[in-house]
């Protein structure tokens, strides 16, 4: 009996995630996931509701100076988001 291509099993569950389309979604969820963790503990209590959907960002937040400073300041976001997770998965980010 031979093996066939013996591959490790974080590059077999990325392979399947990704052809089943489930990769993205996934990494949305994450960035979601770690906006408290990125942001830190002011800005998070000042977060009412995070989401990603088909890479925008969409963040409510509680505080207009807040949001006004964040507005200024979102491409960083974008890439700070996007290094927290290991991907590309935000490309814009719309605040409310």
């Amino acid at each position: 009996m031979r093996r066939q291509q013996v591959q490790k099993l974080s590059f077999a569950l990325t392979d399947f995630l990704r052809e089943s389309g489930l990769e993205k979604p996934i990494m949305e969820r994450k960035v979601a996931e770690l906006w408290p963790q990125v942001m830190g503990k002011t800005v998070a209590g000042l977060t009412r509701q995070v989401e990603v959907e088909n890479g925008v960002l969409k963040v409510k937040l509680s505080n207009a100076a807040l949001r006004a400073q964040l507005f200024d300041c979102r491409f960083e976001l974008v890439k700070k988001l996007n290094d927290a997770v290991g991907a590309d998965v935000i490309q814009d980010v719309r605040l409310s």
